[in-house]
């Protein structure tokens, strides 16, 4: 089969690897369509390695046809149309995944749309609603709103009953994220957002953050928690240290939250999958929430690809087509 190699000067290369074999409790999948995730740029720089046993080909979700079922796999045959979350090997004709990791395409989805889906979804979901608890009412800021992350979870916070505020890059972004469900956003490249967030948090605070920052948003996230909030740090874009105020953590009973998906064990990743095959597909095949796709490339123009999304200017996923299909 061929997949996505990294060369030596770290562009990437459609060349020929070795096809992987679904084993126990397993699925091979025929992959029609991949999407990238901001693990997979820093993975092709070296900064992030696949957990032990996975892949080394990048790709952390894709949408195809079951091509082989592994021994004690028994919800899935071939030719279902499926996509799926991986710890790596999207990038490929085809792909191994855990039986548990895998969903049917909501019905109506190309293979295209259902490709942008498992990533987003499922941390967003684990990261809220799982991770952060999160109940009808309660007030949400989703920093990086027009990533692939943000989008799914503003849609995620409108459907299921919770105001949000958000962050990004632009104005245009701003409104884009408000016409999919935001209450009100911040231009991060107009100073702080604490202003404005506290403006939509009222007196109360607000009650989860969502932020792949990290380091330089670490201070006005707590100042801008509410009593019991909970904040969930999802990567370190502005950096991985930072001082903290701790006896603002003990007044208000702040939790700070460290979350990663990619190696969490098969188990937790398969309840994570099985919540949105629950609350959230039936949601999708309606049209009520929405994969949001910026642009599809074609697998052989990966480093364009790579390019876009490094380029902070996409609104939602970036997709790669891996067939005609």
């Amino acid at each position: 089969m061929k997949a996505v190699t990294v060369n030596d000067d770290q562009t990437m290369s459609w060349t020929e690897v070795e096809q992987p074999v679904a084993g126990a409790g397993e699925v091979l999948i025929r992959v029609h369509a991949t999407a990238i995730n901001r693990a997979d740029l820093m993975q092709r720089r070296g900064f992030y390695p696949p957990p032990a046993g996975a892949s080394a080909i990048m790709g952390l979700e894709c949408a195809g046809e079951i091509a082989a079922v592994g021994s004690d796999v028994d919800r899935w045959h071939v030719g279902d149309r499926v996509c799926a979350l991986l710890s790596g090997g999207g990038y490929a004709e085809y792909a191994v995944a855990p039986m548990g990791s895998v969903l049917p395409i909501p019905a109506g989805l190309s293979f295209v749309q259902a490709a942008a889906l498992p990533e987003v979804f499922a941390t967003a979901w684990l990261n809220l609603f799982i991770e952060a608890g999160l109940k009808p009412g309660e007030k949400v800021v989703l920093h990086a709103g027009a990533s692939g992350v943000g989008t799914a979870g503003i849609q995620l916070c409108k459907s299921f009953g919770n105001p949000c505020f958000v962050t990004a890059g632009n104005d245009e972004k701003i409104r884009a994220c408000i016409a999919l469900g935001a209450a009100a956003g911040s231009n991060r490249n107009e100073g702080s957002f604490l202003e404005k967030a506290l403006a939509f948090a009222g007196a109360a605070g607000v009650d989860v953050i969502l932020d792949p920052v990290g380091g330089t948003y670490l201070e006005d996230n707590l100042k801008l928690l509410g009593m019991n909030g909970r904040l969930v740090l999802i990567g370190l874009m502005g950096g991985s240290k930072s001082e903290i105020e701790l006896a603002m953590l003990m007044m208000k009973r702040l939790r700070v939250i460290g979350s990663t998906l990619r190696a969490r064990p098969i188990a937790e990743k398969a309840q994570v999958m099985g919540q949105l095959e629950e609350q959230v597909w039936p949601k999708i095949a309606t049209g009520e929430i929405q994969a949001i796709i910026d642009t599809v490339y074609d697998i052989k123009d990966i480093n364009k690809a790579h390019d876009q999304v490094a380029s902070d200017t996409t609104l939602g996923k970036v997709v790669l087509s891996v067939t005609a299909v």
